[in-house]
């Protein structure tokens, strides 16, 4: 079977979506793992719990000029041409909508004939609205680009109820030098879309974007290495796309910062701190070397042979440069999220805290605000205070001010509690 299809053949859709939402009722009521169910679906709705409840409706955090503003300079805006190109005809047909998302899950593009996009919008499915899954629970957009992968979402699977009379596929598109996410294609309607034909369709369109936009790159000699919100570092090399395990991306995100070159105990403690095992480091090298090839891993010392093109190392150029805003455009997410590597760990706070203040010397509305939709934003009460600052009608941030003000005082209440 295929994890990624809604229906296996012979299924019947109206049988599937009663029994999915006595799942769904089970989930709420405290069954974490229901019967019969997609795991990616299951994994989904255990990540939408953690953040909203089954009720919850979309925010919209980006509207007017600002919206306008954002996504004239998102780099997809360069093939919304070949989106409506291949999927404008379902569009039209007055019972799909064709929606394009950035990496956050913010809905850049929503469109449709006018009576479909009424019935959308009433659960604000709509421009300038946040659809990743912290904010909209499991939705095919949302939940491609939580895993990386093409997807359909079926009827009842959504998390959110309002959203539950829909169905809807959608594929994740990258930069094609990078690697980096860069947002989602969806197709959204109604029951008939739960068929391989429509994951297909958006799949392929999503690869259709991919290779306009390499087209349109010039072209570079360097790898390219993507680490940034991702768990396992992705090379372009070679004409390759090569996707590393957690320790050679630990490894080589390191060797990036030491052009000099490490020797494996230096690269040991990097990446173990005290508990170091010489022979395992070694064997972790060898094994990458082998990956890269010796024409980019030199060994006494370790290092890499050629200028690669780092994104976090754009990130902190253009910090450097004063340019806060590209910066941010640069930063899908925290460097290898899931690596405890002391020395990894320690580039992604400096990071992270040099790009959050940044933002926040700026003043500007519409950073703070890119800067509270992504990974570091949800919890952080100093920048929702700028912001609500800044956009005082917007009740979205009073009330997440309030919220995040009211839970540091319980925090510091039983801090302080002897």
């Amino acid at each position: 079977m295929n994890p990624w299809l809604a229906l296996t053949p012979g299924d019947d859709p109206a049988e599937r979506i009663r029994q999915v939402g006595r799942a769904h009722e089970r989930f709420l009521a405290g069954d974490r793992r229901p019967d019969r169910m997609r795991s990616v679906v299951a994994d989904s709705w255990a990540r939408s719990a953690a953040s909203i409840g089954a009720d919850n409706t979309a925010p919209i955090d980006l509207s007017d000029d600002d919206l306008e503003a954002y996504r004239s300079a998102h780099p997809l805006a360069q093939v919304m041409p070949i989106f409506r190109d291949l999927l404008g005809g379902l569009a039209e047909d007055g019972e799909h909508i064709l929606a394009v998302c950035d990496a956050t899950g913010r809905l850049l593009w929503v469109e449709g004939r006018p009576g479909t996009l009424r019935g959308a919008a009433s659960m604000n499915f709509v421009p300038g609205a946040r659809w990743d899954e912290a904010h909209a629970g499991t939705n095919a957009p949302g939940t491609a680009l939580a895993v990386d992968h093409a997807i359909q979402i079926f009827a009842t699977e959504h998390y959110s109820r309002p959203v539950q009379r829909w169905t809807c596929a959608a594929a994740p598109i990258h930069d094609p030098v990078s690697g980096r996410l860069l947002g989602a294609i969806d197709v959204t309607g109604g029951d008939h879309l739960a068929n391989p034909h429509s994951l297909a369709l958006v799949r392929a369109t999503a690869l259709a974007a991919e290779a306009y936009l390499g087209a349109a790159k010039p072209v570079s000699d360097r790898p390219a290495v993507a680490a940034l919100g991702r768990d396992e570092a992705m090379i372009a090399v070679g004409g390759k796309r090569l996707r590393l395990g957690r320790r050679h991306s630990e490894l080589l995100v390191l060797l990036t910062l030491h052009p000099e070159g490490r020797t494996g105990d230096q690269l040991g403690i990097d990446l173990y701190g005290d508990d170091v095992n010489p022979v395992t480091i070694r064997a972790e090298l060898s094994r990458l070397r082998r990956i890269l090839g010796p024409e980019l891993l030199d060994s006494r010392p370790y290092r890499l042979r050629a200028e690669l093109d780092v994104d976090f190392v754009t990130v902190s150029r253009l910090l450097d440069a004063g340019r806060a805003a590209e910066a941010l455009s640069a930063y899908p997410g925290v460097l290898l999220p899931a690596s405890d590597a002391p020395g990894v760990v320690r580039l992604r706070r400096r990071l992270d805290d040099r790009l959050r203040a940044a933002v926040l010397a700026t003043g500007d509305r519409r950073l703070l605000q890119t800067w509270l939709g992504g990974p570091l934003g949800a919890e952080d009460l100093e920048m929702w205070e700028a912001y609500a600052t800044l956009a005082p009608a917007d009740p979205i941030a009073a009330r997440r001010v309030a919220q995040l003000s009211d839970e540091y005082e319980i925090c510091n209440v039983r801090a302080t509690s002897p």
